[in-house]
């Protein structure tokens, strides 16, 4: 009996030992687990942590009285809490238990098994409410289906008063009501809800706003791609705010510069918008940027139609030109406008001169901007015109056209050279500084006598001898151009068909037939070619926009003497182009030279370049899948019209998306013959020393060998269809696994996934089947050998025929950017850049 007892006695005692190491297992797994379940509590001490180790959930107390359930990083001295749960409810004392009802909701109890707090949201999938909680790296608390993993509820769409990377905030609210996103604290030591909130401005273009109750306390200024125009951003992480087109978002990701990972954005609670950044050596939070940061930065700290100016280190208010304050100044009073506009006072005066507007330079731009027209940055100041109620404008790099109704609040100087240009309404008599000045020059003169009278008379008659000896030089015959000098066009005929480049059989290209303009037209046309009239710059030299008297609007291409191109790209395109006729062809007016300057005239295309529009992450939402497909059509169709219509046969060389312009209706035209080259009508190759052309487009056999023919522009166009289906450029890949845009889409097209080609913000409504055989065309078009890749006319006739069956591509083993160790090249005084033209000499 005795050995029978001990032997029950030792049974027991092993089952109650494995039962307490089976106790510890579980109490060291909860004690460090990341999740809950239906099964599970989490009580006082006993919290949640990151698999990671980046941050931490559980009970919180910071007066030792309200206990509060919160989120905040792990192992970080003196940890700011994140994200708190029951800040409208705390716990008395230090009981309470989270864990997850029977419905699937996360909730928390207090130490009387109350509910303070529940994610109070409706679960039904086929019946199943059975759900997980699970803390995530990014500081994210998502309650998810357990089978399906689908989120039905995150802390990061129900935040407190911190913003953290990987964040999304809705772009756009529901109508009426203020994107109140994030909250502050009561005090630093209450973290219920404060006085403060931080969000997206619902009224105007995308900034961030901080509201003291209902009313404005500071802004970031406009975001404009890339950066918010209204802060300082030396030493600031802000500029890695990006556009999450999917979900129609607002989302931050830290560069890839930045030397920390820890980084968030706080309304604090006293109202400011701070920006911290974890410095691991110092073992503390830095605040790198911070707004309000001055008195100026305080919402409307001068009032309307001033600016506040901290430069002097007080704050000074300013009115704007044609604009008194009270005292003379600005003030929280704001300014008034001196002299009513023209529009306010009706359109039947008579006599009275068009308003106009007055530049003012170095600005935080007004507060509630609208987006103005959207035919063209151009039409800004037209498109404010026609509106009685608009007082300014600005064409502002990736937000385009802005304009303001109504009073111009909370403006900011920054200082010299800093800032956008605002463009501000005033009526013509606040324009007219030089009719002042002549009033003043003519009393001057009376005082002192009859001989500076004379002087004065003689100077004012010169001056408008001068006008009209230039008027005469740029109008003829009625306010008509002249449009050809027969002399000058006989010396030019002379000295061009000289070229062996230009001339083929017989006189084909003898003679220009092209208007000759007089070169000081062109420059009162184009301002004297001001910085205001850039529209960009090239190879060749730069673009300047220009008006001639007839009202016609003009694009003036002006040889730079810096540039690697010269005299005989300026011939080539000025004789070859004169030849050609086509839709999808820029059409050139005509040209101008005198002295050293030589100019080329064309039509003006107001969306200037496909790659404006095409690698704009805003501006490329406009082109939505039928017109990239007209796009390409009409590319096709211009290549074509070289290679096989035209009266000379022609080799662009130099084909990309900034050589595409965009006419008023999106059409595509094809641009930039300096580099063109023209074939016999039985030749088909040619060899060259001098290659020429841009990196990512050229052809592998042009690239390594120099030789050209018309496959070499099918690749060209192989690539650029490629670029205007995904979005991207051809040499965005150079810091990811496939080399080019080429090599990604073959290994998409290769594992039958090439639909991840297609970009993402049209790819839901692009037709798939189209989409496929764009892409199936392009893998043709840039296949390494030019035997295997189809001609232009194939290439017309597969795009427009979904009948013609397509072969097969082979795949691209090399590209056109060959490594320098490869081939020697030298460059000829052009740094290499992702879109730039450049001319080598290779060594052969």
């Amino acid at each position: 009996m005795a050995t029978v007892f001990y032997r029950h006695v030792s049974t027991l005692f092993l089952l109650c030992f494995f039962f307490f190491l089976c106790f510890c297992a579980l109490f060291s797994s909860a004690a460090a687990r990341s999740s809950i379940t239906t099964t599970q509590f989490i009580r006082n001490r006993d919290n949640l942590v990151s698999d990671g180790n980046n941050f931490e959930m559980g009970f919180f107390t910071l007066d030792n009285i309200n206990t509060y359930v919160g989120i905040w990083y792990y192992n970080i001295p003196q940890p700011s809490i994140i994200w708190v749960a029951n800040r409208d409810n705390p716990i008395n004392g230090d009981g309470g238990a989270i864990t997850i009802q029977q419905d699937g909701n996360l909730v928390i109890f207090d130490g009387q098994k109350r509910k303070v707090w529940s994610t109070n949201v409706t679960i039904s999938e086929n019946g199943n409410k059975t759900t997980e909680a699970v803390l995530g790296d990014d500081g994210n608390l998502v309650l998810s289906l357990t089978d399906s993993k689908r989120k039905v509820w995150q802390s990061f769409e129900d935040p407190s008063d911190t913003y953290l990377p990987g964040m999304k905030v809705p772009i756009n609210s529901p109508k009426g009501k203020k994107n109140y996103v994030f909250t502050s604290w009561k005090s630093d030591k209450d973290p219920s809800p404060g006085s403060y909130t931080m969000g997206l401005d619902p009224e105007s273009l995308l900034q961030i706003v901080v509201w003291e109750g209902g009313k404005r306390r500071w802004r970031s200024g406009y975001w404009d791609g890339g950066v918010f125009t209204g802060v300082e951003m030396t030493g600031s992480l802000l500029n890695g705010f990006t556009i999450d087109k999917t979900s129609s978002s607002f989302v931050y990701s830290l560069p890839n510069d930045s030397d920390s990972d820890k980084v968030r954005f706080q309304i604090t609670w006293d109202g400011f918008e701070e920006e911290f950044k974890w410095d691991a050596s110092q073992k503390q939070w830095n605040v790198s940027q911070k707004g309000p940061s001055n008195d100026c930065e305080v919402y409307n700290k001068c009032g309307s139609f001033s600016a506040c100016d901290i430069r002097s280190g007080e704050p000074v208010c300013k009115c704007l030109r044609g604009f008194r304050g009270g005292g003379g100044g600005g003030g929280n009073g704001g300014c008034k406008r001196v002299t009513p506009l023209k529009a306010a006072a009706g359109s039947s005066q008579v006599g009275v001169k068009e308003d106009g507007f007055s530049r003012h330079r170095c600005t935080r731009l007004p507060d509630f901007a609208q987006q103005g027209s959207l035919a063209g940055d151009e039409d800004c100041e037209g498109f404010c015109l026609k509106n009685s109620s608009c007082t300014a404008y600005a064409v502002v790099g990736g937000i385009g056209c802005m304009v303001w109704y109504g009073d111009l609040v909370d403006l900011q100087d920054f200082g010299e050279n800093v800032g956008e240009t605002l463009f501000v309404r005033l009526s013509a008599s606040d324009l007219d500084n030089s009719g002042k000045k002549n009033k003043i020059v003519i009393v001057i003169a009376i005082v002192a006598g009859l001989i500076s009278i004379g002087i004065f008379v003689f100077i004012v008659w010169m001056f408008k001898a001068k006008l009209r000896v230039l008027s005469a030089s740029c109008r003829k015959n009625n306010d008509v151009i002249p449009m050809y000098d027969a002399s000058k066009s006989k010396e030019m005929s002379t000295e061009f068909s000289a070229s062996a480049d230009l001339s083929l059989e017989g006189t084909e290209l003898s003679g220009p037939e092209l208007p000759l303009f007089n070169f000081s037209c062109i420059s009162v046309a184009t301002d004297h070619f001001s910085q205001e009239n850039k529209l960009g710059e090239g190879g060749f030299g730069p673009v300047y926009k220009g008006k001639l008297p007839s009202g016609e609007q003009i694009a003036v291409k002006r040889l730079s003497r810096h540039s690697g191109q010269g005299l005989e790209e300026f011939k080539n395109e000025m004789m070859l182009i004169a030849k050609l006729q086509h839709r999808n062809l820029v059409r050139q007016m005509g040209c101008s030279i005198y002295g050293e300057e030589k100019l080329l005239v064309y039509e003006y295309m107001p969306n200037k370049s496909l790659d404006r529009f095409l690698f704009d992450p805003v501006k490329q939402t406009q082109l939505n899948w039928p017109r990239r497909y007209d796009i390409i059509e009409g590319i096709a169709r211009g290549l074509l019209y070289l290679h096989r219509d035209s009266r000379l046969r022609i080799i662009h060389r130099d084909l990309k998306a900034s050589n595409i312009l965009l006419d008023e209706n999106m059409n595509p035209k094809i641009s930039d013959f300096g580099l063109a080259r023209i074939f016999g009508g039985n030749q088909n190759e040619a060899n060259t020393t001098r290659v020429v052309g841009t990196y990512g487009y050229m052809a592998p056999e042009y690239a390594m060998e120099g030789l050209f023919s018309i496959k070499s522009d099918v690749y060209s166009f192989g690539v650029l269809l490629l670029e205007i289906v995904s979005g991207r450029r051809n040499t965005s890949f150079r810091h990811s696994d496939d080399t080019s845009l080429i090599g990604y889409a073959w290994h998409l097209w290769n594992e039958g996934r090439a639909m991840e080609l297609v970009d993402p913000c049209i790819r839901e409504s692009s037709p798939k089947d189209k989409a496929l055989r764009c892409i199936h065309i392009g893998m043709l078009c840039v296949q390494d050998s030019a035997s295997h890749r189809p001609n232009m006319s194939s290439v017309v006739l597969m795009l427009e025929s979904e009948t013609t069956s397509l072969p097969l591509p082979s795949q691209p083993l090399v590209t056109s950017m060959r490594r320098s160790e490869d081939r020697e090249f030298h460059m000829e005084g052009l740094d290499v850049s992702n879109d730039l033209t450049v001319t080598m000499v290779v060594g052969r």
